[in-house]
């Protein structure tokens, strides 16, 4: 179970931008993460590669304080914004819960939930 004070020193490295950074530091080596409608990626070392190309994909990428977060056992539920920028200039927010399953200070499972239709470049 993460202690409070772990998942805020998660959400302020997610807060930095540096998103590919904040899964090398939280996240088990086993780790899996999955998106709407999705498989799983599994891996510490794949999800780090993955985070790190959508990042080199686009111009910037702005993290909004969470509004909501809950922590229930080894449970957390964070809620997010994302405002990305493409290269391009076009805009996209992604408004997403994210739900987790921690082991001790590490993230082992996590699986995010939002509109894809709403996520839509702009």
């Amino acid at each position: 179970m993460p202690a409070r004070e772990v998942v805020d020193r998660f959400i302020a490295a997610v807060r930095t931008e540096q998103h590919a950074d904040a899964i090398a530091a939280f996240y088990a080596e086993h780790a899996t993460m999955q998106e709407v409608e999705s498989e799983p990626r599994v891996g510490l070392a794949n999800l780090v590669a993955r985070e790190q190309a959508v990042l080199d994909a686009i111009a910037s990428v702005k993290t909004h304080e969470p509004d909501f977060v809950a922590i229930d056992g080894d449970r957390v539920a964070i809620h997010w914004v994302f405002e990305f920028t493409g290269k391009d200039g076009r805009r996209r927010i992604v408004d997403e819960m994210a739900m987790q399953v921690w082991e001790g200070d590490k993230i082992v499972r996590e699986r995010f939930f939002y509109d894809r239709a709403a996520c839509a470049w702009r």
